[in-house]
């Protein structure tokens, strides 16, 4: 777990594009920042260019307790914290550890969100409906109500959207 007492590793939203400079900031304050980035080649029409760019775009992760919580929320370009079940979100030391050698080890890697929308065919891809098709009827969030046609009958399922793919 955490080594100091009160202390946890959180995400915060930021204003868009405002990433690098944000962790820049808060880490010259001497807060414990990171904000995972990857380099990639940009190309001008009269050159190109490697740059970093963040891995999870308008987010940061930071080391907080609750006092250095509130301090970074004061950044101006800091939207608000991250909530999970109405309070700050909580990430495990491990988590963080693993982005970070997940990226040591694949520098080039993208990171995407699955861009889904009402209308849209779509395949569960974990858990017991694993490998069901259906079709999405609602967006809530971070879920999706997905109409199914199995075994004839009509079903209706609210599924999170990290376990669903697209059909094309």
């Amino acid at each position: 777990m955490n080594t100091k007492v009160g202390t946890y590793w959180t995400a915060f939203y930021t204003k868009p594009r405002n990433e690098k400079k944000v962790a820049e900031r808060l880490l010259l304050q001497g807060f414990e920042v990171y904000c995972p980035t990857i380099t990639v080649v940009k190309q001008w029409s009269d050159r190109k260019k490697k740059v970093k760019e963040p891995v999870f775009s308008s987010y940061i992760f930071a080391h907080v307790n609750e006092q250095k919580r509130q301090q970074i929320l004061m950044d101006p370009a800091i939207v608000s914290s991250v909530f999970w079940l109405k309070k700050p979100v909580h990430i495990r030391d491990a988590e963080i550890q693993a982005i970070k050698e997940f990226l040591d080890d694949f520098p080039q890697v993208k990171g995407a969100v699955l861009e889904i929308a009402p209308g849209d065919r779509a395949v569960i891809t974990a858990g017991p409906l694993r490998g069901e098709e259906g079709v999405v009827r609602q967006k809530r969030g971070g879920k999706v109500l997905l109409q199914l046609y199995s075994l004839g009958l009509e079903l209706q399922a609210e599924v999170s959207i990290g376990k669903l793919d697209t059909v094309k």
